[in-house]
């Protein structure tokens, strides 16, 4: 029997992976927020796809994502980072993934959790829209236009609108598989059982 996805998910092997096991699942833990927040960014004007390939790259190049250290990156470490292949070499970008970094220092203090602070703006639970196809899905919602504004003015960059709405896809924030989808249905039920991906 044929497995019915988003017609974005059958693109190739990775996408596959990434629709089936990732996208629309809650995340909660820092460092995975981090993760989505730094891909998020360097996607800006490029595809998912070509991201997702620099996975690895980047997991290596950002210390798996730890705040910490990543707030503690030297201007010599920026500039090995725009000489490695494996990761976006954009120079803005990258000095966004550390500046937001060494913001979320300040975040955590003031809310315990970059989830905490995150998840504020969905009322601590994931959206299940009932998206029919592909053109019903939004680029950009009231809740992402809140979590932009909220970031901005705590000094974060490449959190636009539209970034910070697919952040929300990617994160489980919103369940955005369109309804025929087979993933909508069993995101639905994972999460109407508190469960989460740490």
């Amino acid at each position: 029997m044929a497995v019915h996805r988003c017609d974005w998910g059958n693109v190739s092997a990775e996408m596959i992976a990434y629709h089936d096991t990732e996208w629309g699942v809650p995340v909660y833990s820092n460092e995975d927020l981090y993760e989505m927040l730094v891909l998020g960014g360097a996607q800006a004007g490029l595809n998912w796809s070509g991201i997702l390939k620099r996975r690895a790259g980047y997991r290596k190049a950002f210390a798996n994502y730890d705040i910490a250290k990543v707030a503690r990156f030297s201007a010599r470490k920026i500039d090995r980072l725009i000489e490695n292949p494996a990761i976006i070499r954009n120079r803005q970008k990258i000095n966004s993934a550390i500046n937001n970094a060494r913001l979320i220092a300040q975040v955590q203090k003031e809310f315990g959790s970059l989830a905490n602070f995150l998840w504020q703006f969905v009322g601590g639970k994931p959206i299940h829209r009932r998206c029919r196809t592909m053109k019903d899905i939004p680029t950009v919602s009231e809740e992402a236009e809140a979590m932009s504004v909220a970031l901005k003015e705590r000094g974060f960059s490449f959190v636009g609108p539209t970034i910070c709405y697919a952040f929300m896809q990617t994160v489980g924030m919103v369940n955005d598989h369109i309804v025929s989808c087979y993933r909508y249905g069993e995101i639905k039920k994972m999460t109407s059982r508190g469960r989460r991906r740490s």
